[in-house]
């Protein structure tokens, strides 16, 4: 078996029940390798698992509670013998104007990918310094780029992005390897929940070709199984995300000038029409994530 080669080796992705964790999950497992499968949906999480060839298990848990989290990678490893891939998938969105987002929503978008996937990282990391192992960190195209009605998710894929980055710094030498891969708008429930909101669609359709797109999900998902293969550093769904990174320098004072301003002039009737509406989570992800913590809540 080739280092590069993903076939029987053990890989978890988080955020797997759905969306690009789900895909993710069924193209690796199909090349051989053994799956296990963390998120907050258990029954979810149970079909896929059930769906999959091979070797496969899953486990619940809220990639924000460490010590969940550490409890999943210890019994993970008792259960294959070893964790040589990670996929920090895991991930949930809100969108709209920074002070009409639930501030529990806002905050929670924060926790789960960035503060999530750093609980991810501690958890598995031992493992994969045991097995030379590859963590594959999910950012987004709003990693490289701000855009206005999106500040909780910006902020949080710029943060995971930066974290990966020093974090790769620091354990190559140990025969780690980091990637990050880069996302644009792809078919998932989160991107069709968040074209439920008027504004944040207009918005959208008036971006610059080709970021005005939704893309299918199975090609991206070709490209980060493609990225996982080689160990890659950094991996693009799409092909024009890697042209992006030559000019992310400029783009905050772009967006940040008379082009934001111009596109919130353009939003505000649709903002108008669903002012005082707090936003939340968006997608089944979110709705999952929200119903998960209300029954957290009320558990006597």
């Amino acid at each position: 078996m080739s280092r590069s080669s993903v076939h029987g080796k053990v890989v978890v992705v988080t955020g797997a029940a759905r969306g690009v964790g789900e895909l993710l999950a069924r193209k690796l497992a199909a090349r051989g390798a053994r799956l296990a499968l963390v998120g907050l949906e258990p029954a979810e999480l149970d079909r896929v698992r059930q769906s999959l060839p091979g070797d496969a298990a899953c486990w619940t848990a809220d990639v924000t509670d460490r010590a969940a989290m550490a409890g999943v990678a210890g019994e993970v490893l008792a259960h294959f013998g070893r964790i040589d891939i990670v996929v920090a998938n895991a991930g949930v969105a809100t969108g709209g104007p920074f002070l009409d987002a639930d501030p529990d929503a806002f905050d929670r978008v924060i926790h789960v990918n960035l503060l999530g996937s750093i609980a991810t990282a501690r958890a598995f990391l031992p493992a994969l310094i045991a097995s030379r192992g590859y963590l594959l960190q999910i950012a987004s195209l709003a990693a490289i780029t701000p855009a206005p009605m999106m500040a909780a998710y910006c902020a949080s894929k710029s943060g995971v992005e930066a974290f990966a980055h020093c974090l790769r710094a620091e354990v190559g030498n140990q025969g780690v390897a980091v990637g990050v891969g880069y996302l644009s708008w792809t078919d998932t429930d989160m991107v069709r929940g968040a074209d439920e909101d008027d504004a944040l669609r207009e918005l959208r359709g008036r971006l610059p070709w080709p970021a005005n797109r939704t893309y299918p999900l199975e090609p991206a998902v070709e490209r980060l199984v493609a990225g996982i293969g080689r160990r890659a550093p950094h991996v693009y769904a799409q092909w024009w995300l890697r042209g992006m990174q030559s000019v992310r320098g400029y783009l905050p004072a772009v967006i940040g000038g008379p082009l934001g301003r111009r596109e919130m002039r353009r939003a505000a009737p649709a903002l108008a029409r669903s002012a005082g509406v707090r936003r939340g989570l968006v997608g089944r992800g979110g709705a999952a994530d929200e119903a998960a913590r209300t029954v957290e809540h009320h558990v006597p």
